[in-house]
């Protein structure tokens, strides 16, 4: 599989702008940025060019204050659709193929179930938003070649966030039933969630789109400890996944001597 450098958190040393360089120079091949919107985008992806490196991801942007994201929040249909059209402009400049479509805070940290056979309204009324706001986005993303994604955030962090488990996305994308929109499984949350990375990894397999590491808890480098996140790894590696791995961790120091966990990984 693939390596791709998260620029956000990797090189915090270094301008945005100098981070390509340094990660093609570390052996990456690709880049995930978070929210680029105040970034010269243009000048963004001249730096990623001549480093040789792809843009590969992107999420919306999140919103005002904690919202992180507003596809599943009532409401804020209009809010959204805006944001979500930024977000595509942004991604068509950078080349970016997928755009992490973020949720939002809701009234649970779970998407329950999508058919809507839970007695929370609330959440059901997030969950039904959500849908809603996919099926229209989705459709104007593959217009452009582009992705979207969903991703479950661990409640320790995220606390409030629409879903916590990639099972609880693998429910939304169901009812979605759109082949461009997918999982971004990220093996840190899911491990964060106290769940077995390589059970939920087979579980999930035919939605995931793009992958995640980091070690937990503390979402640095992992380690030689973290051999649960190394055999959901080897297990996609044996099953044919040939998409990207994103490192997008906070290094404990030197973000190049830090990679030498990578020995760790297959291939």
């Amino acid at each position: 599989m693939r390596h791709a450098a998260n620029l956000s958190m990797l090189y915090p040393h270094l301008p945005m702008l100098e981070r390509p360089a340094a990660a093609a120079a570390d052996g990456f091949s690709g880049a995930e940025i978070l929210f680029p919107y105040d970034l010269d985008a243009g000048a963004l992806r001249a730096a990623l060019d001549a480093a040789g490196l792809v843009a590969v991801l992107i999420n919306t942007p999140p919103g005002a204050g904690d919202e992180r994201g507003l596809a599943a929040v009532p409401g804020a249909e209009a809010r959204f659709r805006r944001c979500f059209e930024q977000a595509l402009d942004t991604a068509t400049v950078l080349g970016a193929g997928s755009v992490h479509t973020m949720a939002g805070n809701t009234a649970g940290n779970t998407a329950g179930n999508a058919a809507g056979n839970t007695a929370d309204r609330d959440r059901v009324a997030a969950v039904d938003t959500l849908i809603a706001n996919l099926r229209w986005a989705a459709p104007r993303a593959a217009q452009r070649g582009i992705t979207l994604t969903l991703e479950g955030l661990n409640h320790h962090d995220f606390p409030g966030y629409c879903y916590a488990t990639p099972a609880q996305v693998c429910e939304v994308l169901d009812a979605v039933d759109d082949a461009n929109v997918r999982l971004q499984f990220d093996l840190y949350h899911t491990a964060r969630e106290d769940l077995d990375p390589r059970a939920e990894v087979e579980a999930a397999r035919p939605w995931i789109h793009h992958v995640q590491i980091a070690g937990p808890p503390d979402r640095h480098e992992p380690t030689a400890g973290d051999r649960a996140l190394f055999d959901a790894v080897a297990w996609l590696d044996a099953d044919g996944y040939d998409g990207w791995l994103g490192f997008e961790y906070r290094p404990r120091g030197d973000t190049s001597a830090g990679l030498a966990w990578r020995a760790l990984l297959p291939g």
